[in-house]
């Protein structure tokens, strides 16, 4: 099982589409809400270089946005 974890807000829609996605697919996640949490939205930043969400991880790969046939490749569903 892959690691996937989603840096996001409460407030974004292409964060409620990601884990819509990821329901869909059966993908378990974890996710950091970054508008609470300082230190993970610090985490994010480091990781990125954005401030915008959502960011997602897979294992070692980075994904800025709701990139659909990118997490579905990357996910292999």
């Amino acid at each position: 099982m892959k690691n996937v974890t989603i840096y996001s807000t409460p407030t974004c829609s292409y964060c409620h589409a990601a884990k819509e996605f990821f329901k869909e697919n059966n993908v378990t996640y974890t996710e950091h809400n970054v508008a609470s949490d300082v230190t993970r939205r610090q985490e994010m930043i480091e990781k990125s270089g954005q401030m915008g969400v959502p960011v997602i991880t897979i294992d070692d790969q980075l994904i800025i946005g709701f990139d659909q046939n990118k997490l579905a490749e990357l996910l292999g569903v």
